[in-house]
């Protein structure tokens, strides 16, 4: 078998369903796991793959996400012959299901089952952890200028919900809304969370936002977007990580 993932997270849920030699080809996005991805063919990004190459490579089946890779793109594909599994979980529910659609297409339905049930026992033990305790408000910035935080409608959203965090711009419209520094004093959360990705917040963004708000640092905290932003076989620890972020805020 051979196929194309244009998605960095399946990427690596592909080497960790014990399929990576048959990867033809990624995107340059593509950094997990780091011991492997170098050697194989790069054929563009996650917004501008190059179709053309994909198709003479000839798949058997190329790997989407519905945010990461444009609609565009996968219809091309559709229409040269290619097999696209498309996918856009926004809950651990969600991306255990994926799992296991992946697992199934790529013929290991018992790795994919057991990530599966890992996301989903995890899930479980940290939703029943967060019972009773008080909820933390927070605000997940992704973007520095200008400012952009999530709503509820994102996985990032889900998985910190499940630990007991709130989000104070989780009812926005807007899945990734545009917010000011008084947008965010307003709301007032107890933390706020730089996350490392798209935008690579740094210590020297939160001294920033501390200048800005006039809050303590201990407000504020960076937050590795690969475990809360990455959606497979980072999940089960993605879940973990979350729930260690609220609860260093409780304390």
């Amino acid at each position: 078998m051979k196929v194309v993932s244009l998605c960095p997270s399946l990427t690596e849920l592909v080497f960790d369903l014990g399929r990576g030699d048959d990867l033809v080809g990624i995107t340059k996005f593509c950094v997990h796991p780091r011991d492997r991805v170098g050697a194989l063919e790069k054929v563009g990004g996650t917004k501008n793959p190059d179709v053309e190459r994909i198709q003479a490579l000839q798949p058997d089946l190329v790997l989407m996400n519905r945010e990461e890779n444009r609609i565009e793109d996968a219809e091309a594909l559709t229409e040269m012959g290619l097999t696209c599994h498309t996918s856009m979980p926004r809950t651990p529910e969600e991306t255990a299901a994926m799992v296991r659609s992946i697992g199934a297409s790529l013929e290991r339905l018992a790795e994919g089952e057991a990530i599966a049930r890992d996301i989903e026992q995890r899930a479980e033990r940290v939703r029943a952890e967060a019972v009773g305790k008080v909820q933390v408000s927070y605000a997940y910035l992704i973007w520095r200028k200008p400012l952009m935080s999530v709503n509820r409608d994102t996985f990032s959203d889900a998985l910190l919900a499940l630990a007991g965090g709130r989000n104070v711009f989780g009812a926005h419209a807007d899945r990734y809304p545009e917010i000011t520094i008084a947008d965010l004093t307003g709301a007032d959360p107890a933390l706020v969370l730089l996350c490392t990705e798209p935008f690579p917040f740094q210590e020297e963004h939160i001294a920033e936002l501390v200048a800005a708000t006039g809050w303590p640092s201990i407000r504020f905290r960076i937050a590795d977007g690969e475990y809360l932003s990455w959606h497979g076989s980072r999940t089960p620890d993605g879940i973990d990580y979350a729930a260690d972020l609220i609860a260093s805020s409780r304390t």
